[in-house]
């Protein structure tokens, strides 16, 4: 593990700490212990915003998928995986999406095609992040009159607007990963192994503007992932009200918003540790759950999160461990 990754991962580990031991760890405790066994109803709930996930990625592969190899079950799968990768492993989020592309070549698929689709799929997800979290400081402006946080936060989303805006256009009309492959070329010499890549650079950038193209196709992949998003606010909702404080659909959807919008913001912390359970208390506070109630929440968050992820984690290695054998 680098060191980057490892000192987010100390100081995010640290916060958590510091949030858990600062309230009343009673009062958690007992908040758990009310919800008891059925918490475990959020690991299999998960699976379902995973898969309109998975249906958002499919559509943008169909277009190079003419004999449809990638179903939906192997793309749901390989989600799974993705997610596990970069909330439970000590890494960056990035490293999910580079087993996802590894994974999803196993099967007979163009490499540039599915490497473009997952780069794709990453830029949609910042537009929807802005429209789940504009939609999310709305349903909190209408749920509190504390004005004084919201406006520092749609600040915030509008100063870094031109940045998806800004990626769009230059995976769209540019060549970054030519570029990026002969600026790499220039540093280590012409005899380096990475010229032989620079021709699968350039396939990549072309399958990156074929795809940004195709207007229908990314409005598909859009809207599923922003439904999956949408479902997965529900999960907030479920948990509170198995822990016995109830809120509005609404008030969920804001706090899942938001905690979503911190997460990706502070993508270099490796599960975001201590990122979640802040946003979790302060968005928590602006709707009237008490600290011990924003912790107990988040840490029935990572339960799930440890219950979901690890599985699919154990499942890939069996896959990896079968192919190494078979060789």
């Amino acid at each position: 593990m680098k060191a980057g990754p490892l000192i987010a991962a100390l100081l995010g580990f640290g916060l958590l700490v510091a949030l858990v031991a600062t309230n009343d760890l009673g009062a958690i405790a007992n908040l758990l212990d009310h919800a008891g066994w059925p918490l475990l109803w959020l690991i299999p709930f998960h699976a379902l915003p995973l898969l309109l996930d998975a249906e958002g990625w499919r559509q943008l592969l169909r277009p190079r998928d003419p004999a449809r190899v990638a179903t939906l079950p192997w793309l749901w799968w390989i989600a799974t995986v993705r997610e596990a990768v970069s909330r439970l492993l000590p890494l960056a989020s990035i490293g999910g999406e580079l087993v996802g592309i590894r994974l999803a070549l196993l099967r007979p698929l163009p490499g540039p095609a599915v490497a473009a689709s997952v780069i794709v799929e990453v830029l949609l997800t910042l537009v929807n992040q802005y429209l789940f979290t504009a939609l999310g400081l709305v349903l909190l402006l209408a749920a509190t009159q504390d004005h004084s946080l919201l406006g520092s936060l749609a600040l915030g989303l509008l100063v870094s607007l031109p940045v998806p805006v800004g990626l769009y256009l230059l995976l769209r009309r540019g060549a970054l990963f030519a570029k990026v492959e002969r600026g790499l070329i220039a540093m280590l010499g012409p005899d380096s192994r990475l010229s032989a890549l620079l021709g699968d650079a350039a396939m990549l950038d072309a399958e990156i503007r074929a795809l940004s193209a195709r207007y229908a196709v990314l409005t598909q992949a859009l809207l599923w992932q922003l439904a999956g998003m949408l479902v997965g606010a529900f999960e907030t909702w479920l948990a509170l009200k198995l822990l016995g404080h109830e809120i509005s659909v609404g008030a969920a959807l804001a706090i899942e918003s938001l905690t979503l919008a911190v997460r990706h913001f502070a993508f270099f912390v490796p599960g975001g540790l201590g990122v979640q359970e802040a946003s979790f208390v302060v968005f928590g506070r602006l709707v009237g759950l008490p600290p011990e109630v924003a912790v107990a929440l988040s840490l029935a968050r990572r339960l799930r999160e440890l219950g979901f992820g690890a599985p699919a984690l154990l499942s890939w290695q069996w896959l990896e461990a079968r192919r190494l054998a078979a060789r």
